[in-house]
């Protein structure tokens, strides 16, 4: 069996969420979707439930935090290629995101950029060269 993972994220506004999900490539399941849920796939194993606040309270009776105050969690994708990294960063600012909120990082090997989400949520973007990958010490 494929393993999955589904990260749920409270959004602010739905559909703002769907149209910037749809610009960095994720297509929309409908099969799990609704007016207050949107299942964004970003792989045939990798989901991105956007839940309304509503909705998202039906799973947890903690406080929603705001992720362009604080750091909840860093999440990290990787991608085919330096090129992919850029373009997916560019689409997504120009989905409703905002580029780079962190620092890009290029170890040679490896190549990442961040891309913010319009509710905060910060995205890693990388591409890793495996066969360069410095030994174990």
């Amino acid at each position: 069996m494929t393993r999955m993972i589904f990260i749920n994220l409270p959004v602010a506004d739905l559909s703002r969420s769907i149209r910037f999900y749809a610009s960095i490539g994720a297509n929309q399941n409908m099969q799990f979707s609704d007016e207050r849920t949107a299942c964004m796939l970003l792989s045939d194993s990798i989901g991105v439930m956007l839940l309304t606040h509503d909705r998202y309270r039906d799973f947890i009776s903690r406080p929603i935090g705001d992720a362009h105050a604080e750091s909840q969690l860093l999440m990290a994708l990787t991608m085919e290629s330096r090129d992919a990294v850029n373009a997916t960063v560019d689409k997504g600012a120009a989905g409703g995101g905002r580029a780079d909120p962190t620092p890009q990082q290029d170890h040679g090997f490896m190549f990442s950029r961040s891309l913010e989400d319009p509710d905060g949520y910060v995205w890693e973007l990388m591409w890793m060269d495996m066969s360069a990958v410095p030994p174990q010490a």
